[in-house]
């Protein structure tokens, strides 16, 4: 189970570097990165039985949404300035 769940989170931090063309296959891959490390952390939970890591998942959770929500409304905002979400069109330092 263990190994399954690393490989996940990798397949979706390779995907994440790799392919990097547009910006919702780029936050999609973030997300499976994000759901890979809920799934490994509910699983250490229910193994190990610490009260006091309780609560870990649901802020991971909660941390998740933020981040999706934040990475949605940056996608609705450069297809709305750029007209399309390709990664090669976005630059950093624009004067």
């Amino acid at each position: 189970m263990n190994l399954l769940l690393y490989m996940t989170f990798s397949i979706s931090m390779l995907g994440a570097m790799i392919n990097r063309m547009h910006f919702l296959t780029t936050l999609l891959c973030i997300e499976g990165m994000m759901l890979t490390l809920f799934i490994m952390m509910t699983a250490q939970l229910t193994s190990t039985n610490f009260i006091s890591t309780a609560s870990m998942p649901i802020i991971l959770l909660t941390l998740g949404a933020c981040e999706a929500s934040t990475g949605l409304a940056l996608l609705i905002m450069t297809s709305n300035t750029h007209t399309n979400d390709h990664m090669k069109n976005l630059k950093l330092l624009k004067c």
